[in-house]
C-alpha cells in the first residue's frame, strides 16, 4: 500500500492555486493608493472649477458683488447693543433713528464735545439737538464696510475727535447694523445726503466736515459732488485710507489674493463690482480735501492715496482749495484703521482747517 501525503504538503497543494497572503497584501495596497490618488484628483478638479467658476458667477450675480463690497452681514463686534452707545465708553452721546424715505430707519449717533460730558449726562434728544447752536464745528462721519457706528476703531476716533472739540455725529447706511432696508450704492449717497441736510439746518452757519474712512471715501466724495454741483459744498472733505476706484481696489485686496494672477479677461469679472470712482468724482469737488494714509495699509494700499493726491491736485475744480496729502510711515504701523491713535493728528487737523480746536 502506497504511503498518504502528510498534511503538510496536502496544505501546501490546497493554497498552490491562490496567490500568497503577502502577495494579496501588496495587491490590496497598491489598488488602495489608486484609489486615493483618484479621489484627490477629483477633489482638485472640482476645486479648479470652483476657482474658475467662482469670477464668473460673481460677474453674472450682481447681489454677490454687492455682499462682497458691502460686506454689511458682518456685524462686528458682535453682541452690542447700539441703541446704548455708553456701554462703548461713550457717555455724552445719544442714539436716535431719522427717516430718509418712507419705511426706511436709519440709526444715528450725536455725540457733543467732551467738554459738555458732565452736562450730557441723562439728558434727552432735544438737549442733544440744542447744543448745535453752540458755535463748536460738526464732522459727519461716514464709516466703511462691514461692522456699524459701534465699530472699535470708528468710537475710538469719535472719542479723539470729540476731546477736540467738535460734535461728531455718524449712522449706519440702510442695511448696516439696526438700519433698515437693504444696502446699495444709491441707497447709501440717498442716506448721506438726508442726514447732511438734516445737520445742516441744525448747524446753520457753523462749518460742516465730511469725514469718509475706506469704503466710506466714496460715499463721502459722491456726497461732496451732489452738494458741490448744488452750489452747496461742504466745509471740506477728509479722506481717511481712500481708494482711486473699486476696481483697483478690489484687485489689491487681501481677500482677492488667490485671483491675483488670473488672465486680464477673466480678472475683470471679479473687480467690476461697483461704479464708485473716486479719480472721476474729484473732477467735480470744489471744497478743501485732506487725504490721510498709512503706509503699510494692507486694506487700500498706500499708492492709491498716493494716486489719488496726484491726480486731486491736478483737478481744475479743486484750482484755489487747499489739498493736503499726510502719510503716516510703516514704522507707525497704523494699517487700515488706526490713524486716530496719531499723537499728530490734533495738529494736522488744525493745520487743515485753518484753526485752533474749539476745545475748553
Amino acid at each position: 500500500m502506497a504511503p498518504r501525503p502528510v498534511s503538510r504538503i496536502a496544505g501546501h497543494f490546497d493554497l498552490s492555486p491562490n496567490c500568497p497572503s503577502d502577495c494579496a497584501d501588496k495587491s490590496s495596497h497598491r489598488f488602495g493608493g489608486y484609489g486615493l490618488m483618484g479621489r484627490l484628483k477629483r477633489i482638485f478638479l472640482w476645486l479648479l472649477v470652483i476657482y474658475i467658476s467662482v469670477p464668473f458667477i460673481v460677474k453674472l450675480c450682481p447681489s454677490i458683488q454687492a455682499k462682497l463690497v458691502f460686506l454689511n452681514f458682518v456685524r462686528l463686534p458682535y453682541f452690542i447693543d447700539l441703541k446704548r452707545p455708553q456701554d462703548q465708553g461713550l457717555n455724552h452721546t445719544i442714539n436716535f433713528y431719522l427717516q430718509p424715505e418712507p419705511g426706511i430707519n436709519i440709526g444715528v449717533w450725536h455725540t457733543v464735545p467732551s467738554q459738555m460730558w458732565k452736562e450730557a449726562q441723562g439728558k434727552d434728544r432735544e438737549w442733544y439737538d440744542s447744543t448745535f447752536k453752540s458755535p463748536n464745528p460738526v464732522i459727519m462721519y461716514l464709516h466703511g464696510n462691514a461692522g456699524t457706528r459701534g465699530g472699535d476703531h470708528r468710537v475710538q476716533l469719535y472719542k479723539v475727535l470729540s476731546g477736540l472739540g467738535y460734535h461728531v455725529v455718524t449712522f449706519d447706511y440702510r442695511g448696516w447694523g439696526d438700519s433698515d432696508g437693504s444696502p446699495s450704492e444709491r441707497g447709501m449717497t440717498s442716506d448721506a445726503l438726508f442726514l447732511y441736510q438734516w445737520l445742516k439746518l441744525k448747524a446753520g452757519s457753523k462749518p460742516l466736515h465730511l469725514w469718509g474712512h475706506s469704503l466710506g471715501t466714496g460715499v463721502a466724495s459722491n456726497l461732496a459732488r451732489h452738494l458741490c454741483d448744488r452750489g452747496i459744498p461742504p466745509d471740506s472733505l477728509i479722506l481717511e485710507s481712500p481708494f482711486t476706484n473699486i476696481r483697483e481696489e478690489a484687485k489689491s485686496h487681501p481677500f482677492s489674493m488667490v485671483y491675483r494672477y488670473l488672465p486680464v479677461e477673466l480678472w475683470d469679472c471679479v473687480c467690476i463690482l461697483m461704479i464708485q470712482n473716486i479719480v472721476l468724482i474729484v473732477e467735480h469737488i470744489s471744497c478743501p480735501l485732506l487725504i490721510l494714509h498709512a503706509e503699510d495699509d494692507s486694506v487700500v494700499p498706500f499708492q492709491l492715496g498716493k494716486k489719488l493726491y496726484d491726480m486731486a491736485s491736478q483737478s481744475k475744480s479743486l484750482v484755489g482749495h487747499k489739498v493736503q496729502f499726510i502719510p503716516f510711515p510703516f514704522s507707525l504701523a497704523y494699517k487700515h484703521k488706526f490713524i486716530y491713535r496719531s499723537p499728530e493728528l490734533p495738529h494736522i487737523l488744525s493745520n487743515f482747517f485753518g484753526m485752533t480746536h474749539p476745545q475748553a
